[in-house]
């Protein structure tokens, strides 16, 4: 027992003399000159003991929640930057104190912005990787853009300046803790954060070697407009959308199309393919119960036929079969999803008299969101030359079933962007995943979860393009809006496939295992 005590003493001993200079490293962070800002505080978190600060919002539509037990000890900075007289952004850099891999990783925010994504952080740092996160410029819950009425350098800090001047103080912080810089510096996130993804790569191309942009709020201003359009359709019809009427039309969707890939497994994984007969849940005489009315039959086929002007002309995608069920956020209520109502009335066109929301031609709503903001929040496909040519990788990604950004969004935004690049460059370094069954970010029928983090480090660290994904479906479903949490569901995986080949059933595998499909192009 004297010796293991002597041992143990010894242990201790040496853990303290490594921690020592660690903290004391990190303390003095404190007086680090950055440019545009300063260095608030800077502090040693013991591992599993990080408490994020309550903001009484809780966590955004693409912001996961997730627990800081497995967070190991770190160092805290936190930041203030001031890139204009009007910006006040708060960011903070966490850094591995042991066991850094040499690299860095970004974190994104959801929808509006107005909090730092910590648990996105936590999840860095639990992997060592260096990484850091902003609010944007202000504080709010996201849902809203009254922060923005007469502050137009703070739409700036928020369409893109914000994450930048991050990324630029967290590599300064970095690699005066750490003495180098990092190796690689990494981009992960999704919604606002795949916007902000896009956009590095468009206005900043030197700040990321690798981006991953799931399910990206791009372009922000159209999104804008196609979310104003769902919202407006019940309305228009005076009918309501509850879930049960929704659950309807999922139903003869998935009648209509859930073979189509080869498997019934409860998953629309042709949904470009996908033909349903919505005549089939219409109401027949006398009946009013579990069938949709008139005017619910008609806002169903606008949900899905897309913006379209007084005249009939097509203006914008409508969300693909299969979204239905979370679409639920953007129809169900008495406006529009708030995020796009803040935005038309507090910025486009507040002041302005005679707006309603119900009467106004839908050329005008998308002329006027773009002319309004296009330059600030949107990424054109074809700008993104320079991070392509300087050897950056873009791993997009979109769940089928999203039904808050559609995404028919990100595949004509890869679309155009394909065709912009040479050969060479779409073959190596661009990649785009569609996920049957997703929703948005996350959850959903489908397997919908898959480490883009690791796949675009690999990718990046060994320069070979990843053609599949292994997707797998937890067990417990969240409940959404409150309920209570479904009963445990079987395990799935799945490859995702590289668009535009699929995942293709062998016909007598498995079909909850990714080894029973493979890769391919439909017909083959």
């Amino acid at each position: 027992m004297q010796i293991k005590t002597i041992l143990a003493i010894g242990a201790s001993g040496a853990a303290l003399a490594v921690a020592a200079p660690a903290q004391a490293a990190c303390e003095d962070l404190a007086n680090l000159q950055i440019d545009d800002g300063t260095v608030t505080s800077a502090e040693v978190v013991a591992a599993g003991a990080f408490v994020a600060p309550p903001s009484g919002f809780g966590p955004p539509p693409g912001v996961a929640a997730s627990p800081y037990a497995d967070v190991p000890q770190f160092c805290r900075v936190r930041l203030t930057l001031s890139p204009s007289a009007d910006s006040d952004i708060k960011s903070e850099v966490w850094l591995p104190l042991s066991g850094w891999n040499g690299k860095y990783a970004g974190v994104g925010n959801g929808i509006w912005a107005g909090s730092i994504s910590y648990t996105e952080m936590g999840r860095n740092v639990a992997r060592n990787y260096a990484t850091a996160a902003t609010d944007t410029g202000h504080v709010g819950t996201g849902m809203t853009a009254e922060w923005a009425i007469g502050h137009p350098e703070k739409l700036v800090d928020f369409g893109h300046r914000a994450v930048h001047v991050t990324t630029v103080a967290a590599k300064a912080v970095v690699e005066e803790f750490y003495g180098r810089a990092p190796d690689l510096s990494l981009w992960n996130s999704c919604s606002t954060g795949g916007r902000q993804g896009l956009m590095a790569a468009h206005r900043y191309p030197e700040d990321f070697d690798a981006i991953s942009a799931m399910a990206p709020a791009n372009p922000m201003t159209d999104l804008m407009t196609q979310s104003m359009w769902q919202g407006w359709q019940p309305q228009r019809f005076g009918v309501v959308m509850p879930a049960p009427a929704l659950a309807l039309v999922h139903g003869e969707v998935l009648r209509a199309c859930d073979a189509l890939d080869g498997v019934t497994d409860g998953l629309v994984g042709r949904p470009l393919q996908c033909r349903p007969d919505f005549t089939r849940l219409q109401c027949r005489p006398g009946q009013s119960v579990d069938c949709l009315n008139p005017g619910q039959m008609s806002a169903v086929q606008n949900f899905f036929g897309g913006v379209r002007a007084d005249d009939g002309s097509l203006l914008l995608p409508g969300w693909p079969y299969g979204s239905e069920l979370q679409m639920a956020a953007l129809v169900m209520g008495q406006e529009p999803f708030p995020v796009a109502m803040s935005y038309f009335r507090d910025l486009v066109f507040a002041g302005q008299a005679g707006w309603d929301w119900k009467t106004m031609d839908y050329r005008t709503y998308t002329d006027a969101a773009r002319t309004y903001a296009a330059h600030i929040l949107n990424v054109p496909s074809d700008g993104l030359s320079a991070f392509f040519q300087r050897g950056g990788k873009l791993l997009l990604s979109h769940g089928w079933s999203d039904g808050l950004i559609p995404a028919t969004n990100t595949l004509a935004f890869h679309h155009g962007l394909y065709s912009s690049l040479p050969a060479s460059q779409r073959e190596n370094q661009l990649r785009l995943f569609m996920a049957p069954g997703m929703d948005h970010c996350s959850g959903g029928d489908g397997p919908s979860q898959f480490d883009t983090l690791g796949t675009i480090d690999s990718w990046a660290t060994t320069g070979l393009a990843p053609n599949s994904i292994i997707a797998t479906r937890p067990t417990q479903a969240g409940g959404g809006f409150g309920g209570p949490p479904p009963p445990p569901r079987d395990p799935m995986e799945r490859p995702i496939c590289a668009w535009p080949t699929v995942a293709i059933y062998d016909g007598e595998g498995d079909p909850s295992v990714a080894s029973s499909f493979s890769c391919g192009f439909e017909g083959s």
